[in-house]
C-alpha cells in the first residue's frame, strides 16, 4: 500500500471516500495495516493533497457527496444543469458542470431557479452528475419584481439583478396590480416572442413603502414571516412547567446581557470565584421541552432552519408565542432552561462540567453599552455581579489567544432605520469587551456540549457539531504573493494554522492596509457548517465545538439539546430515532438554510443601502478597491461601507490583464494598474433600491490606483506565465470577453466587418 496509491483511490472516487472505504479497496485487516493508511492520510492531509469533508476525504476543491444545488439551465433537450447554491463565483470561478440525471420517472418537476437536495457523482475534475434526493421548497416558474402599466400594457422588472429581460403581462392577467406594485408573477410558456411573458399570482406590496426593501429579499429567498395555522395553534396553551424534575435555579442572579435592539433574550449567564479558577453558569431557554419532533412546529422550525435577520424585521424560526415569550428568559420571571455549570482553571481549561434542566428567574435584562460603562466607572447596583464575569472573561480571552484563534479585524456596518422603516445612515457595529465576554461564554458552553455528547458515544447519539475546515493550499498560496508584497512573511506550498495566520495579521496591525489583508485572509477561508462528522473548528482552533446556545433561532442548536436531553436522561423531548436515522441530512438541510439566510441579508442590506444612494446620484466619493474581476472593479465606499461596481466599460480604453497574484487588473498597452486595497475617488452614477446593484465610475484615475507600497511588485505584473485572463476594453464597448489570438483567418474577417461597416 502506496502514499501514490492512496491518493490515486481518493482522486479517481466519484464521491467523497471513508477510511472504510478506504480498507476495503485496498484489503487491510488488523490494527497495523489500517493505522499505516491513517498515518498516510494524515501527512496527504497536511500536506495539502486532500480535504476532510465530516468523515469523508477528497480532492481539494471537491464538492461533498450530498449538497443542495439550483437549476441553473435547461437545454433544447431537456437536459438539466445546475449548480451549488452556496457558490460564489467572484472567490471560486466557474462552478464545475453538474448535470441532473432522470430518475425512473424522469426528470423531477424543475424549473429554472428551483432548488433540490442532490447526491453528487464525479466523473472527471470538473464535471459531475446529481441524482435528486429531494426538492427544496421554491416556487416554481415565478419570478419577483416591480409592475409597470403603460397604455398598451404592463412590464415586469425582475428585482433579481442578475436577470437578463424583462417580462410582458397583458392586462387582463394584472389580476388587480397596479402600477408601482411589488408583485408575483408566473412565467407562462412561449415560442417565438421578443419578450417573455408573465401573470400576476401575487400583490406584495407598493415599492414606495419603505418596508418592501426587506420584503424583496426576503421572498427573493422563499423565506416566509407568517406561520401556518396549524403551528400557531401547537403554541395555544404551552405554559412554564413546573419544578418536578428540574434544578431550582430562580435564586441564582443569573443575568441577561444583549443588544439595546434585541427582540428576545434567549442565555443568560453567571461567574463566581472558586479556589481553583472561577464557576461559571450558561442558561438556556429550554425549546426542546416546547419544540418536540414529529409536531407541526417542529416541521416548520426545521424547515426553516434559522431566524433570518434583517435591518428592519426579523423572520423568526420559532412563532412569537415560544421566541419573544415563553423562550425569552425576561427578568423576574419564571423560565424553564437548560444549563450548564462549567468550572475553568486560572488558565482558562475547562475542568468539569455539569448540564442540568431548571427553572430560572432573570435578575436582569442588561444591554452591553451600559455593563461596559458599568465596568469601566465601576458604579452599578449589579456591580457584584458584573465584576465576576469579568474577571472570568480574562481568562478564557488570554487562552484564547494562546490557542490562537482567529482574530480578523472586519468591522461590522449596522444600518441605521428610522421609525418609518427608511435607512437614515450607516455606522460601524460596536465591539466593546461586554461583547467579547459573552462571546467567550457562549464558545464555553458551545464546547462543554460537544464534549458532553462525545463522552455519551457509546449510547448512539449523534451531536450535531459546527465544524470549519482549515483553507485549502491552493487559496492560501494565491494570496501568497500579494502578502509579501507588503513585506510580510507567509508560508506557501505547506498548511497553516490559525496562530501563524494570527502572527501575520498582528504584524499586519501596524501597517495603514491592516483591513485590506485581514479580507483577503477572510477570503481564503472554508465556509463553516453543521456536520456529525467531526473535524473541529479551524477558525477557533477548537477540536471539538457544537451550538448549543441558541435554539431559539438555529435549528441545530435544538438537536443539540435533544441528544443531551437523550444521553443525559433529562425527561421529555429526547432525540427520536427518524432524527438519527436522517441527521446527514438534517445536517446539509439546516447548512443550506443557513447561507439562503445569509444571501437574503446581504442582499436586503444591499437594497437599503442603495435605496439610500440613490438620491445622490452624481456624487463623488471616498473608497477602496475590494474585489478585482473579469467585468470590473468592486469599490466600498468609505463612508457608507456601500459596494459598488465599476463596469470594465467604464475604464480607459486598453486590453486589460486579470492578474490573481497581485490581485489587480493591468492594461496591456498602456500598463495601467487598478489593484485590490487601492484608494480612488468614485462618481455615483445608478443606484437601484429595486435590485441593490449600485454602479461607479472612476473619479480622475487615468493612471491607474494602486496601493504605494506594492508598486514595485507590480513591475512584471501580467508578464509571467501564471494563471491571468484577458479582457477586452475598447471604444466604449464592453467586450468581457477572453481576447484570441489574431490569425489571417481572423484577420479577414476583421478587414470584411469595417469594409461593410464603411
Amino acid at each position: 500500500m502506496k502514499k501514490s496509491d492512496i491518493l490515486e483511490f481518493i482522486q479517481s472516487s466519484p464521491t467523497p471516500v471513508t477510511k472504510r472505504d478506504i480498507a476495503s479497496a485496498f484489503r487491510l485487516k488488523g490494527s497495523g495495516p489500517r493505522v499505516a493508511m491513517k498515518k498516510i492520510l494524515k501527512e496527504l492531509y497536511n500536506e495539502g493533497a486532500i480535504i476532510k469533508q465530516g468523515g469523508t476525504y477528497t480532492i481539494p476543491e471537491g464538492l461533498p457527496g450530498v449538497c443542495v444545488v439550483a437549476v441553473s439551465s435547461i437545454d433544447v433537450d431537456g437536459d438539466v444543469f445546475v449548480r451549488p447554491v452556496d457558490w460564489n463565483e467572484e472567490l471560486q470561478g466557474q462552478p464545475p458542470r453538474i448535470e441532473l440525471m432522470p430518475d425512473k420517472k424522469g426528470h423531477p418537476s424543475l424549473a429554472v431557479g428551483d432548488r433540490a437536495l442532490v447526491r453528487l457523482k464525479r466523473l472527471d475534475k470538473d464535471t459531475y452528475e446529481a441524482r435528486a434526493i429531494k426538492r427544496m421548497d421554491a416556487p416554481e416558474n415565478q419570478i419577483m419584481g416591480l409592475l409597470r402599466v403603460y397604455k398598451n400594457g404592463a412590464i415586469l422588472q425582475p428585482a433579481d439583478k442578475k436577470a437578463k429581460f424583462e417580462f410582458e403581462i397583458p392586462l387582463p392577467d394584472l389580476n388587480g396590480a397596479q402600477d408601482g406594485d411589488l408583485v408575483i408573477g408566473e412565467i407562462q410558456p412561449a415560442r417565438g416572442h421578443s419578450r417573455k411573458k408573465a401573470r400576476i399570482v401575487e400583490i406584495l406590496g407598493q415599492r414606495d413603502d419603505p418596508k418592501a426593501i426587506s420584503l424583496i429579499s426576503l421572498h427573493e429567498q422563499g423565506l416566509n414571516e407568517t406561520f401556518p395555522d396549524s403551528v400557531i395553534k401547537e403554541t395555544e396553551g404551552m405554559s412554564v412547567p413546573d419544578l418536578k424534575g428540574r434544578e431550582d435555579m430562580r435564586d441564582i442572579p443569573l443575568v441577561t446581557i444583549d443588544g439595546a435592539d434585541a427582540r428576545d433574550f434567549d442565555d443568560a449567564v453567571f461567574a463566581e470565584k472558586t479556589d481553583k479558577g472561577y464557576h461559571i453558569i450558561v442558561a438556556i431557554a429550554d425549546v426542546s421541552y416546547y419544540v418536540r419532533h414529529g409536531t407541526a412546529l417542529d416541521d416548520e422550525a426545521q424547515r426553516r432552519g434559522n431566524s433570518t435577520y434583517f435591518p428592519d424585521r426579523v423572520v423568526p424560526m420559532l412563532p412569537e408565542a415560544l421566541s419573544n415569550d415563553l423562550c425569552s428568559l425576561r427578568p423576574k420571571e419564571n423560565r424553564a432552561c437548560l444549563a450548564v455549570h462549567m468550572n475553568i482553571d486560572e488558565r482558562g481549561e475547562l475542568l468539569n462540567f455539569k448540564f442540568v434542566r431548571g427553572i430560572m428567574r432573570s435578575a436582569a435584562r442588561l444591554i452591553y453599552e451600559d455593563v461596559q460603562a458599568a465596568y469601566d466607572a465601576q458604579k452599578h447596583e449589579l456591580i457584584d455581579l458584573i465584576n465576576p464575569l469579568y474577571d472570568a472573561f480574562r481568562i478564557l480571552d488570554k487562552a484564547r489567544q494562546e490557542r490562537g484563534a482567529l482574530d480578523l479585524d472586519l468591522p461590522e456596518r449596522q444600518i441605521i432605520i428610522d421609525d418609518k422603516g427608511n435607512m437614515t445612515g450607516v455606522k460601524k457595529r460596536l465591539r466593546l469587551d461586554a461583547h467579547k465576554m459573552i462571546e467567550e461564554f457562549m464558545i464555553l458552553a458551545n464546547v462543554a456540549a460537544a464534549r458532553a455528547l462525545e463522552v455519551k458515544q457509546a449510547q448512539k447519539i449523534p451531536c450535531v457539531y459546527r465544524i470549519h475546515d482549515r483553507p485549502s493550499l491552493e487559496k492560501l498560496d494565491s494570496v501568497h504573493e500579494f502578502i509579501e508584497s507588503f513585506g510580510l512573511s507567509f508560508p506557501k506550498g505547506q498548511v497553516v494554522n490559525p496562530k501563524q495566520i494570527n502572527g501575520l495579521l498582528r504584524k499586519a496591525a501596524q501597517l495603514p492596509y491592516s483591513h485590506l489583508i485581514s479580507e483577503v485572509i477572510l477570503r481564503t477561508q472554508a465556509q463553516a457548517v453543521y456536520s456529525a462528522n467531526n473535524i473541529g473548528h479551524f477558525g477557533l482552533a477548537l477540536s471539538k465545538y457544537a451550538h448549543f446556545t441558541s435554539p431559539i433561532r438555529r435549528y441545530a442548536d435544538l438537536l443539540v439539546h435533544r441528544a443531551l436531553v437523550s444521553v443525559y436522561g433529562l425527561g421529555k423531548g429526547a432525540l427520536q430515532d427518524d432524527e438519527i436515522a436522517r441527521i446527514d441530512e438534517i445536517c446539509e438541510h439546516i447548512s443550506s438554510t443557513e447561507r439562503t439566510s445569509m444571501v437574503a441579508e446581504r442582499n436586503a442590506v444591499d437594497r437599503f443601502t442603495a435605496a439610500f444612494l440613490s438620491d445622490h446620484i452624481g456624487a463623488e466619493f471616498s473608497g477602496r478597491i475590494n474585489g478585482v474581476t473579469r467585468f470590473g472593479l468592486f469599490v466600498t465606499l468609505d463612508e457608507s461601507g456601500a459596494d459598488g461596481l465599476v463596469p470594465m466599460r467604464s475604464l480607459p480604453d486598453d486590453y486589460y490583464i486579470h492578474d490573481e497574484k497581485v490581485h489587480a487588473l493591468i492594461g496591456r498597452k498602456s500598463r495601467r494598474i487598478y489593484q485590490l486595497g487601492a484608494p480612488v475617488t468614485v462618481r455615483l452614477k445608478e443606484a437601484d433600491g429595486l435590485t441593490g446593484s449600485t454602479v461607479l465610475e472612476l473619479v480622475g484615475h487615468e493612471k491607474g490606483a494602486q496601493l504605494e507600497e506594492l508598486k514595485g511588485s507590480t513591475k512584471n505584473a501580467g508578464k509571467s506565465s501564471g494563471k491571468r485572463e484577458d479582457y477586452r476594453r475598447k471604444s466604449g464597448r464592453n467586450t468581457g470577453k477572453k481576447v484570441k489570438k489574431t490569425t489571417p483567418k481572423h484577420k479577414r474577417k476583421q478587414n470584411r466587418a469595417k469594409k461593410h461597416k464603411r
